[in-house]
């Protein structure tokens, strides 16, 4: 575990908190302008402090991550939690998780291509999922 004085990483301190699986992932996100300190792009290897919050996009996943301490190596998931405050909104994390739960429309192998009333049910279901965002009632 780092002190305050020390310096470390973005790209280190990413995947020592868990959110990458590995070190070149996180380079890549950084270099890709997925990590975001106050709106600006970050170069990975921009120095940690602790209070600083940063945006991190994986994918459709966003998070918002408030620096609580530097950890240099990577630990376990229980130890790492304690490193990082998890800022997402509430909005943004249940979203991110109906989206796995979406409905798979699927045809049949062989039955040629959607007529004209297949594609309007076919949105139609796509509108009504959406809309409830997959809770029901």
């Amino acid at each position: 575990m780092a002190t305050e004085t020390e310096k470390l990483r973005i790209d280190k301190y990413l995947w020592s908190i868990r959110l990458f699986k590995t070190r070149s992932l996180a380079t890549e996100a950084c270099k890709a302008g997925r990590v975001k300190l106050n709106g600006q792009n970050i170069k990975p290897s921009y120095v940690v402090k602790v209070g600083d919050i940063y945006q991190v996009q994986k994918g459709i996943e966003r998070k918002i991550v408030k620096v609580l301490g530097l950890l240099e190596r990577r630990v376990d998931a229980k130890t790492a939690v304690q490193f990082y405050e998890d800022q997402t909104p509430e909005e943004e994390t249940t979203a991110y998780k109906s989206a796995f739960h979406a409905p798979i429309l699927t045809r049949d192998r062989g039955a040629g291509r959607p007529t004209k009333r297949d594609r309007r049910e076919i949105d139609d279901l796509k509108e009504d999922w959406w809309e409830d965002d997959g809770q029901s009632k």
